[in-house]
């Protein structure tokens, strides 16, 4: 399990492996017979303090065994170190991610490289309260903006929530509301990198106008243009180059979704279940038209958001106006078929049909019956 699976992925997250003290690390203080044991991997910091710990199973076990054997070297390593680390516990296939001092253990894709590791517990004193702090006038001024980005930031302050599904009518300020919240997320140090998710083009490219229209500090970057730029705000993805992966599982602190209806289930899932990152969900869909599955993957029951605006809320505020029918009637649809104003032509092929047993031909065809007949799928599909 160790040499094919686990080393390998360690080495593709930057560690190397080649210190005595990186793997079977021997700690005191156990509780068994000698006091002592022996910690798979060490993943140390640049100041010799433990950033992470690594306890591996065998493939044929579940991963979750060796959560209470990491949690009782860690016990070890935080007295030893005065350093609590993270701690992973794998068996080449699953991995699960246990900081006990925020969130119950999750499972991740695989391990945190140094620096994601190092913000990791460096935010356990340096993160401040979100709802202390005040939320960008310059970006947010509508109150169901500002009421959605506190329900968000709520659920991840107060509830311990990773995931949050935000509701809002098409033109009511979606992009711009999540715009602020990555704003509060940085300045509370709770994000450093944002990766913002469109299933179209089009979408990517309005994303990233509006981030640095609003944040340019963030310096937006389009992987779709400019796949190696740096920045702190990422729009669509990029993929793994020279054997170590360009973005770790923990690279990433918010990955928000736009249209999560539509591209959750499609390509961009395995991309957000990759990443062990806070999840924003953005739709303009009804909330009682999402389906069950989008709600069940933001860890949500059924027909209810962390947050929701709807298109009668927004027409009822003013600040959307509401859409307006527009009947464009087809005159034969309408007024029936009439053999006398039809062209020669038509006429011809009128007299070709078998209009029945009786031999008959009508000399008009009703508004009724031109419905009936005329409009099948096929007509439809001309029609559109």
């Amino acid at each position: 399990t160790r040499d094919y699976f686990i080393d390998l992925l360690l080495k593709e997250a930057g560690w190397p492996l080649d210190q005595p003290r990186d793997r079977e690390f021997e700690v005191r203080g156990m509780p068994n017979e000698h006091g002592n044991g022996f910690v798979d991997y060490v993943l140390w910091g640049d100041d010799g303090k433990p950033l992470g710990l690594v306890e591996a199973k065998r493939t044929r076990r579940d991963a979750r065994f060796g959560q209470q054997q990491a949690k009782l070297y860690a016990d070890c390593l935080e007295r030893q170190f005065g350093q609590r680390p993270i701690l992973f516990y794998s068996n080449g296939y699953e991995h699960w991610l246990w900081d006990a001092t925020r969130y119950p253990p999750r499972r991740v894709q695989g391990f945190y490289k140094r620096a994601e590791l190092e913000l990791l517990i460096q935010r356990r004193t340096t993160r401040r309260s979100l709802a202390a702090a005040p939320i960008s006038a310059k970006i947010v001024e509508r109150h169901y903006q500002t009421r959605a980005i506190r329900r968000i930031a709520e659920a991840f302050e107060r509830d311990h929530d990773r995931k949050a599904l935000l509701v809002m009518a098409t033109g009511a300020g979606k992009t711009r509301t999540v715009i602020a919240l990555a704003d509060l997320l940085m300045r509370c140090n709770w994000a450093k990198r944002v990766l913002f998710l469109a299933d179209r083009v089009a979408l990517v490219n309005q994303a990233v106008n509006a981030f640095k229209a609003h944040l340019p500090d963030a310096s937006p970057v389009n992987l779709v243009t400019e796949r190696n730029a740096e920045g702190r705000v990422f729009a669509s993805i990029d993929e793994a180059a020279d054997g170590q992966r360009r973005f770790g599982v923990g690279h990433f602190d918010l990955v928000v979704i736009d249209e999560a209806h539509r591209s959750v289930f499609q390509k961009y899932r395995a991309i957000f279940e990759y990443f062990d990152s806070l999840l924003v969900g953005l739709t303009a869909t009804p909330k009682d038209e999402v389906d069950r599955n989008t709600y069940g993957l933001f860890d949500l029951e059924d027909g209810v958001p962390t947050d929701a605006y709807s298109l009668e809320e927004a027409v009822r505020d003013g600040f959307l106006v509401p859409p307006k029918a527009v009947s464009v009637p087809l005159k034969f649809q309408r007024e029936g078929i009439k053999y006398e104003e039809l062209s020669e032509e038509d006429k011809d092929q009128w007299d070709a049909l078998e209009w029945g047993e009786d031999g008959a031909v009508p000399d008009r065809v009703e508004a009724e019956a031109v419905n009936k007949w005329l409009f099948n799928k096929d007509t439809v599909d001309k029609v559109l």
